[in-house]
């Protein structure tokens, strides 16, 4: 039935009933109304036999219609068979087997009737078969003889089976048999070899049928293969030799098919199934296939090719499939084809079917039946299940070919009509109802109705109804108004109102009134328009390596009203969110990407109504799969030609393969590196040592890293050859004074080059007239003993194996063992450079005394005392070396003002030879060290305290310090000031200048010499009131005393004025100055003032001007600068005040009055009293 269905988004509690928008308007079941079948078995119907047999058949009408069935053709009489029941209130079949019978004996065509007093209505007539699967017969099968490279068909014949059984070949043990364009299975179940190669062999082949409805599957018996072959031996490197088929004697041949037999065939197939074309040809080489069309292409849509494109499959076959296919079978001796003629016939399909005519009493209308088919189909009308030609006459009723057409219909015109069309192909029916009827019109769905629908889309808006005559329906918008329909509306024949796109205005409330002759009937639909879901912010493609972190933003608008849910799609399907990934409001975070996180990725914004969808795709950049399918050809004795099949590159490149080898005789299970190759290249000729059983893999390599190694290719063992080089790296070194021992590199299994690998070892004394001395030596090394200390030899290593000797080795000059050196240096002389160097000159001694190769001449030395009384030194020894045959040197890095004692060796590979005669100097003085454990105390603000130790190492007599000091504040210095110090004085106090500035101290202790290195140092920070309270003085300031003198002219006015009221005889409160504080709380102790020790002193409580006029912050920071400018008012440790304050200069300003209060302008008010 064709009609649009409403927007997906529309929520079910808000749906009307949904009708069609051309479809035929139903009866409510509360009316008197014919049969209609609603539900029944298809019209091939098989079942299982071990389950009880289910005919289905359902129908509704009023009154209920009551079923019975032909089984077929001729009445099925229910009640005789105890097996067969009918449900209740149904007229489908249950046909019981638990207390025995056979399910074949109900086997055939069976057809239900639903009835009641208006008429009858018929199922299909619907066959019922029995599910089969039989047994494989036993048969025993001789080997099957083949020559290799002879075509070979194994067929499989299995049990005819309902439905047809599925087809598979095994091995007797389950394996499956590989299959590929030279083996595989056709579409009749038969195995096909288009050349038999001797591995055919390796295994038996069996065929298999799995059966549907049993699930059992049958084997049949094995069949083994005897391949008769010119090469008797399955040598593994010939199956990958360029021409396989050639190199194993075998003829090449033309291709020949097998199936199906000849040049030409036909083929029929109905409209709607599936066309398999099929071509399978032997031949050597393996021939390929091709498919072509004859007149046209090949319908790219619905053609794909399957079986190694042995077959071509057509799906949904129409008319325009029919034609001449061809398949091409060609290898390199030559092509054939076969051409296939193709034939699509049709079983009867619906151009028109039959509806239910609802008509009221005098009404016309018609019934029309029209299907096609090739051929074409017949047409048969029946009513209530009877041919129409023996119903009985009915005036009102014309039939004419595939319409039946009413006139002035009357009550006693309701029927049911079957329309029966059918060919050769098959058959359709289809029940189309009478109804004569006189109802008003009434409304089918709930009253009021509120419908909510999404701004700017379409939208319709269902109104049910019935009534007969068929009532007309208009739409009224808001009570008021004209009928809908034009414009932005339209009304289909059903009553639907279609708003072809929702404005914001459409909102309102809408009524359908339906009307007939008999009357009329309304209902209202309340619309609501909602704001659409909308994403603004959508997630972007992205490309990511493998471990890091991608956030995919989806950030939504939606009309407040509506409840919005965010989900996630991986591929089109519900996204897993585990510990790996975060889904929040707006964005979906993955971390630690992994290559199963590829893919593309939705974010479905929905509310009840609608939704949106945003796609991006997320690119995982991996490391490759490993290469694999690893193959040798082109063998050769130094070369053979690797090729490989690449693995994904996981969306990076590959820009590198490395090829490894393994050898199993020098190193087994070890891979080394062999050659690299560019990405681009998979198949590289490598080149190889001889005798060498090689082992081959591949590893890719993309940015991101490494592939896994592939699986190994077969081995390919050279042969032998003598060694072309000989072992590198030989030396000849004493490992006593009496021996010398000959090593070298050994060579590995890529150098070896045959069996049994050993090293001819040569040696004699150089310059001389000797024979060579030989051995031969399986290892590494060899020792020749009995050798004159320290002499030179002629040394040759050459490599050998079974196949012969290696090149001529060049020579090596080694030398036997050394001694111990036998003299030491004479007239050994030293000049003092400094207070901390001396210089060295002595004699060399002669050569042949030093035993060995000179290394170096080496000083011994240690300081003995210092020239400093009951200064304790270390006599640890110390050396100096002077490498190579010199005479002279420079020991640095003496103590100044010391005794030093020297003696000197020679030193060669084994030691050190005889000492010197032990020679004494002194280092003259030189300037002391930095003094130790300089430190800076601040105890108060007045004072900076330094303390200091002396030098660890004075360098001579102390004359004294110096030190150095500038006072800074931020990027302002001061100028420098120096103070010298006796050598016992360790203590200095510096007197501050203010209290705020820091000062940079640096202190050095001298020696007649000079200064020695400086320590230096900074005084702390001072603390924070010392920088509030050492602001400019205010009362220096001009605004300031203009300030005072307004308040003093001020001062003087009240005055006046108090002294003209009292000599009034006004009164006046006046506050003593100690009766009463001010406030209920004294706040000195919360801002953190302190008392003075002068109570005539205190200023006003809550005052913030103090006795010498400066402004003080009410904040606790006060100083003792805040008090004063000097005092002896003690301090702790840490420079806390533990005393009383004095003012002297404010006792100096006050002096001579009899409060100090009176100083300040506001205190002089108090003063008066």
């Amino acid at each position: 039935m064709a009609g649009q269905q409403p927007p997906p988004w529309v929520h079910a509690a808000f749906l009307f009933c949904l009708l069609s928008l051309s479809g035929a308007i139903e009866i409510p079941m509360d009316l008197s109304q014919p049969p209609t079948i609603t539900k029944q078995s298809v019209k091939d119907h098989i079942v299982d036999p071990r389950d009880n047999i289910l005919i289905e058949c359902e129908a509704k009408g009023n009154p209920a219609p009551s079923f019975h069935w032909t089984r077929n053709s001729r009445f099925f009489n229910i009640a005789k068979d105890p097996r067969v029941s009918m449900r209740r209130r149904s007229g489908t079949l249950v046909i019981d087997f638990r207390s025995g019978g056979r399910p074949e004996e109900y086997e055939g065509e069976y057809q239900c009737f639903a009835r009641n007093k208006f008429g009858t209505a018929l199922s299909n007539r619907i066959r019922l078969q029995v599910s089969k699967s039989p047994l494989w017969p036993k048969e025993n099968l001789d080997p099957v003889v083949v020559q290799e490279g002879a075509p070979l068909t194994l067929q499989c014949n299995p049990p005819p089976g309902l439905p047809s059984p599925v087809i598979f070949w095994m091995s007797s043990s389950m394996e499956p048999i590989t299959q590929d364009k030279r083996v595989s299975q056709g579409h009749n179940g038969d195995l096909y070899f288009s050349n038999v190669m001797l591995q055919d062999m390796q295994t038996d082949y069996s065929c298999n049928a799995r059966f549907h409805f049993t699930h059992t599957i049958q084997q049949k018996n094995p069949f083994n293969l005897k391949v008769l072959t010119n090469h008797p031996y399955n040598d593994s490197s010939l199956r990958n030799h360029p021409d396989m088929y050639s190199a194993r004697g075998v003829a090449e041949r033309t291709p020949s098919f097998m199936y199906p037999q000849g040049t030409a065939s036909s083929q029929m197939v109905l409209r709607g199934m599936d066309l398999l074309l099929e071509c399978i040809a032997s031949g050597v080489p393996t021939p390929d296939i091709a498919w072509y069309k004859k007149g046209g292409d090949l319908p790219s849509d619905k053609a794909k090719f399957e079986n190694f494109n042995k077959a071509l499959r057509i799906t949904n076959v129409s008319e325009e499939d029919s034609g001449e296919y061809f398949c091409l079978a060609s290898n390199k001796m030559g092509s054939i084809r076969h051409t296939i003629s193709v034939r699509v016939k049709a079983a009867p399909y619906w151009l028109d079917e039959p509806k239910n005519l609802i008509l009221a009493p005098g009404e016309d209308g018609r019934l029309v039946c029209r299907a096609n088919g090739n051929p074409k189909p017949t047409v048969q009308w029946m009513v209530n299940g009877e041919p129409l030609q023996s119903a009985p006459p009915n005036p009102n009723r014309e039939v004419a070919g595939d319409t039946i057409i009413f006139r002035d219909t009357q009550i006693s015109s309701r029927a049911v009509y079957q329309c029966n069309t059918s060919n050769e192909h098959g058959y359709l029916l289809a029940n189309a109802f009478v109804s004569v009827l006189d109802v008003p019109p009434r409304m089918l769905s709930a009253r009021n109705q509120l419908i909510r629908v999404i701004l700017y889309n379409r939208t319709r808006l269902d109104c049910p109804f019935f009534g007969s005559p068929i009532p007309t329906l208009r739409w009224f918008k808001n009570g008021q108004g004209s009928n809908l329909d034009g414009g932005n509306y339209h009304v289909y024949e059903n009553g639907s109102l279609e708003i072809k796109m929702i404005r914001k205005e459409d909102q309102g409330i809408y009524t359908c009134v339906a009307t007939n002759i008999l009357g009329k009937a309304e209902n209202q639909v309340r619309l609501e328009v909602k704001d659409p879901t909308r994403i603004y912010r959508m997630p972007e493609d992205q490309v990511a390596k493998r471990g890091t972190t991608v956030q995919l933003e989806c950030r939504v608008k939606h009309d407040p009203s509506l409840k919005l849910t965010v989900s996630w799609l991986k591929d089109d399907e519900p996204l897993y969110i585990g510990n790996r990934m975060k889904k929040e409001e707006d964005s979906l975070t993955i971390f630690g990407v992994a290559e199963r996180d590829q893919g593309s990725y939705t974010c479905v914004a929905s509310t009840e109504l609608d939704q949106d969808l945003a796609k991006a795709y997320l690119t995982v950049l991996g490391r490759p799969d490993r290469p694999r399918d690893l193959e040798l050809t082109d063998l050769a004795e130094r070369s053979v030609r690797l090729t490989w099949i690449p693995g994904d590159d996981n969306n990076s490149p590959i820009t590198d393969y490395v090829v490894q080898f393994e050898e199993d005789q020098f190193q087994p299970g070890v891979w080394h590196d062999h050659s690299k190759f560019p990405g681009s290249v998979n198949s590289a000729v490598l080149r190889l040592s001889p005798y060498v059983n090689y082992q081959f893999r591949v590893i890719a390599i993309n940015e991101v890293g490494s592939s896994h190694p592939s699986l190994p290719s077969e081995r390919y063992r050279t042969s032998g050859a003598p060694p072309e080089s000989n072992p590198s790296d030989v030396k000849g070194e004493g490992t006593r004074k009496n021996n010398m021992e000959i090593t070298w590199t050994p060579m590995n299994a890529t150098s070896a080059f045959g069996p049994n690998l050993r090293y001819i070892v040569k040696w004699r004394r150089r310059e001389t007239r000797e024979t060579w001395n030989n051995a031969t030596v399986w290892g590494s090394r060899y020792v020749v003993g009995q050798t004159p200390v320290y002499v030179p030899y002629e040394i040759r290593v050459q490599a050998e194996n079974d196949f012969g000797k290696g090149p001529e080795p060049d020579t090596v000059i080694g030398y036997s063992g050394e001694d111990y050196p036998r003299a030491a240096p004479t007239d050994v002389k030293i000049r003092v450079l400094n207070s901390t160097a001396i210089s060295l000159q002595w004699n060399r001694v002669y050569s042949d005394t030093v035993q060995g190769q000179l290394r170096e001449y080496r000083a011994y030395y240690w300081r003995e005392s210092s020239l400093l009384k009951g200064l304790w030194v270390s006599q640890k020894r110390q050396q100096a070396g002077f490498p190579g045959d010199r005479l002279r040197g420079v020991v640095s890095r003496l103590f100044p003002y010391s005794n030093y004692k020297l003696e000197m060796v020679v030193v060669n590979g084994r030691g050190d030879g005889p000492r010197s005669e032990t020679k004494e100097f002194t280092t003259p003085e030189g300037v002391p060290s930095a003094p130790r454990r300089f430190r800076v105390r601040q105890p108060n603000l007045e004072t900076i305290n330094l303390e200091w130790d002396h030098p660890e190492h004075p360098n001579g007599i102390l004359t004294g310090y110096t030190l150095k000091y500038v006072a800074f504040n931020g990027t302002k210095v001061g100028k420098q000031i120096v103070e010298n110090f006796s050598p016992n004085q360790t203590k200095f106090t510096v007197q501050r200048a203010d209290p705020v500035s820091r000062y940079r101290f640096s202190l050095s202790a001298r020696t007649q010499v000079g200064s020695g290195e400086a320590v230096t140092e900074e005084s702390p920070a001072p603390p924070k009131e010392a920088y509030t309270n050492n602001q400019a003085d205010i009362a220096t300031q001009g605004w300031f005393i203009g300030l005072m003198c307004a308040i003093a002219l001020l001062v003087l006015i009240l005055l006046i004025v108090c002294f003209i009221k009292r000599s009034r005889g006004g009164k006046y409160p006046v506050r003593e100055k100690k009766d009463v504080p001010l406030g209920p709380e004294d706040p000195k102790e919360e801002d953190g003032s302190f008392d003075y020790s002068d109570e005539d002193n205190k200023p006003l409580q809550g005052s913030q001007t103090s006795l010498d006029g400066t402004i003080k912050q009410q904040e606790s920071d006060d100083s003792l600068v805040d008090y004063g400018e000097g005092g002896e008012g003690q301090f702790n440790e840490d420079g806390s005040f533990i005393g009383q304050y004095t003012v002297k200069k404010d006792k100096e300003e006050t002096e001579g009055n009899e409060s100090s209060e009176a100083t300040s302008p506001v205190n002089a008010i108090y003063s008066l009293a």
